[in-house]
């Protein structure tokens, strides 16, 4: 028999203690993430009444790799639009949270006697909070629709972007061990710079290459393109300075904006899983039983920490963004745990080398304890409330209130202010792309040349080439002004003046970047002369550089909204259930969509189907709650569309027809509201349609618009014409007893 590597040996190990562990973690209601890190505990070095894993190095590397899949994924759920609509008030608390818990957590290493980067590092592994427990929590006690939910979520977002950035400065400052405020000032500085680069390029070329090559892109060459460019971009980011991480994250969030991003994602899960078990049960062989109970002490000062200094500054964060006491004590009560990026931060401190092996058991102990708490804390929120009612002051009552509604009636900013705002973000995307290209022939063009011949010729010809590049966002930078606040600015005399000084402003920055171009080729004089050259230009050609530039940039718009375009297309032509039908589909025993959730899968969202009845072996599972799991040889009543129908065999890979089932207990029903009907101003949750008939409101005719899927909490208004899924005899009893 052949010699088998130790890596397979380990592998079979770790994966088996992984698939026993979450096996026991999923009965217990537990987060799955601490069962693969209990498994890696049992095969760790630390425990010997089991096999040990043996080849550590390569297992290791393994978890590297899953550290940038699990980043990549977070990336491809995050969207810098999503960041954007998630709005002041969470990005407030969520500032506000990290600040305090990120200095308390240094101050609390410092106290604790232990180096300053130890104490750097367990700041930045209290920043976050766990996404994965605060869903589950929610879930189970059926909060995800409140108000503060949305804060919450809001909160989450924000963090992780917070804690990708605080990764990149932590090694930055692990591996230059500088701690001068300007040396991170500049850190900061350049982490912007190429964050807004990668993410300009990117969404201006990869949109459109996936969109090429739609035709010939099969899921296999999909899934391998995906992975390439993931790992092209951690290696770009490690050559650029920053961390394998960060770079995985932009590339999934720039592959979110494209209409490939779910089905990337869906292909990308089993490989990420596999990966991030094998990661965290890796973090769970670096923990010893000796060093938790002999830090027993730091994990109760650093639950402690976590618990009360999460909850407070949390709660503070979202009153100053204006929300109400309730609100705010339920935002904090519900945030106070350590999140999953701890263990990834541990695990970077170790591999750099800066930090010591303690932090590890510090982490689990401390995030194993307050996962067990937030749902505890979550129930007590209301109870918290009601006693902070009548401890504080009625006078500090009506303050925060009054303070809520006026955050609340903020009124919308002037045009002036929309000026000056566009102004600015246009300016510094156009300065970071013009940047960029002039330290690029810097670098890569001007050696050439000093190589090749130092002539005249061969410099006026090199900066012509870059000028000529450079056009387009000179002229856009120098002149173009953004049309829908131009006019109004203009017609106010009040700002013309002023406009006009932004204008100046603005040509002056041209010069400059044209002066700063060509000083590199050039004397000063001669490098004057040309820049007024080059302005003259500018000003001559404008119109034709004016039509390079709108197809640049109706380029870059029409990537960038491609993904909505994309949905809100879908949801017009395709999810409109007045041209729908029900269609049984059996879900193969191999199916990709197998022990998934409704929830998980999102069919709804994604293709605009509605599973509206479950078929399993002898019973019947009608109008199917988002928890309800898919198992093989399900059969699936779903409602759609020929073309959605058709998508959703090819996504669950479907191989067998259709099974013709008996479907006169369920089908497409519609029910017109009168002016006196007592469904006129209820909810559709309140109807009873749901809970007591077994029925699905799909669409909802008004006023000759179509509100397509609606939520749960819209208001029925009279002359609706709703249509609903469900058994009709059901349905018309119903309707029938509320008259």
């Amino acid at each position: 028999m052949g010699h088998l590597p130790h890596l397979i040996t380990d592998l079979a190990l770790i994966l088996g203690a992984a698939a026993i562990s979450t096996l026991i973690f999923k009965r217990l209601k537990q987060p799955l993430v601490l069962g693969y890190i209990i498994a890696g505990f049992l095969v760790g070095p630390y425990f010997h009444f089991v096999p040990t894993v043996v080849d550590k190095e390569n297992v290791e590397t393994l978890a590297e790799i899953g550290v940038i899949f699990l980043l990549f994924s977070l990336g491809l759920e995050f969207s810098f639009k999503k960041l954007i609509r998630v709005g002041g008030a969470a990005s407030i608390t969520a500032l506000v949270e990290i600040v305090f818990i990120t200095v308390a957590g240094f101050f609390l290493g410092r106290l604790m006697n232990w180096s300053t980067m130890d104490s750097l590092f367990l700041g930045g592994m209290l920043a976050s909070s766990s996404t994965t427990i605060i869903l589950r929590a929610f879930d189970e006690l059926g909060l995800k629709t409140k108000a503060f939910a949305g804060i919450v979520f809001g909160v989450l977002i924000v963090e992780d972007i917070v804690v990708i950035l605080l990764m990149v400065l932590l090694s930055t400052v692990a591996v230059t061990r500088v701690f001068e405020g300007s040396e991170m000032l500049l850190t900061i500085l350049k982490l912007i710079f190429f964050l807004v680069l990668w993410f300009i390029g990117g969404i201006f070329l990869l949109p459109t290459l996936l969109k090429k090559a739609k035709k010939i892109m099969t899921e296999e060459i999909l899934l391998i393109s995906s992975l390439a460019l993931c790992l092209g971009m951690v290696v770009l980011a490690t050559v650029v300075g920053f961390s394998a991480e960060l770079g995985a994250f932009v590339m999934g969030s720039i592959i979110a904006e494209t209409t490939s991003a779910e089905k990337i994602e869906h292909l990308l899960k089993p490989v990420k899983d596999l990966f991030g078990a094998i990661f965290f049960t890796s973090v769970g062989m670096m923990i010893d039983p000796a060093n938790m109970v002999a830090y027993a002490q730091p994990i109760f000062y650093v639950t402690l920490l976590t618990l009360f200094g999460k909850l407070i500054s949390t709660t503070v964060g979202a009153l100053l963004s204006g929300q109400p006491l309730k609100q705010s004590v339920q935002v904090g009560m519900s945030m106070a745990q350590i999140g999953e990026f701890a263990f990834i931060v541990a695990t970077l401190g170790l591999s750099l080398g800066v930090t010591s092996a303690f932090l590890f058991p510090v982490a689990v102990g401390a995030s194993a304890i307050t996962t067990f708490t937030t749902p505890y804390l979550i129930k007590l929120s209301g109870p918290l409330y009601h006693w902070l009612e009548r401890v504080l002051p009625a006078r500090l009552i009506t303050r925060l209130n009054k303070y809520s509604s006026a955050s609340r009636n903020v009124a919308r900013t002037s045009e002036w202010r929309q000026f000056i705002r566009s102004t600015v973000i246009n300016g510094v995307l156009l300065s970071i792309i013009i940047i960029a290209i002039i330290v690029f022939s810097s670098h890569y063009i001007e050696p050439w040349i000093n190589k090749n011949g130092d002539s005249l010729t061969l410099k006026i010809g090199t900066c012509l080439l870059a000028l000529l590049i450079l056009s387009p966002f000179l002229w856009a930078l120098a002149i173009r002004s953004p049309s829908d606040v131009y006019k109004k600015v203009m017609d106010d005399s009040q700002f013309r003046g002023t406009f006009y000084v932004v204008r100046l402003i603005r040509l002056a920055l041209v010069a400059f970047y044209v002066g700063f171009l060509l000083h590199r080729f050039f004397n000063l004089y001669t490098g004057i002369l040309f820049t007024a050259f080059t302005l003259g230009l500018l000003l001559i050609f404008s119109k034709k550089i004016q039509a390079l530039y709108d197809k640049l940039e109706h380029r870059f718009v029409s990537n960038l909204n491609a993904r909505e375009v994309e949905t809100s297309r879908l949801n017009r032509t395709e999810l409109a259930p007045w041209d729908a039908h029900i269609v049984p589909v059996v879900v193969p025993v191999r199916a990709a969509c197998v022990g998934q959730t409704l929830n998980e899968l999102k069919w709804r969202e994604s293709i605009g189907v509605n599973v509206v009845m479950i078929k399993r072996e002898d019973y019947q599972i009608a109008v199917p709650d988002r928890e309800q799991v898919i198992y093989p040889n399900d059969t699936l009543l779903v409602l759609g569309t020929d073309h959605q129908i058709q998508r959703l065999k090819v996504l669950i890979r479907a191989e067998n027809e259709p099974v013709q089932q008996d479907m006169d207990d369920v089908a497409l029903f519609n029910y017109f509201i009168a002016e006196n009907d007592p469904l006129a101003g209820k909810t559709i949750r309140v109807s009873g349609l749901r809970d007591e008939a077994r029925a699905l409101v799909v669409g909802i005719e008004r006023n000759n618009d179509r509100l397509l899927n609606p939520e749960s909490d819209t208001v029925l208004e009279a002359n609706d014409n709703l249509f609903i899924v469900g058994d009709p005899r059901r349905i018309k009893e119903l309707l029938l007893h509320t008259k």
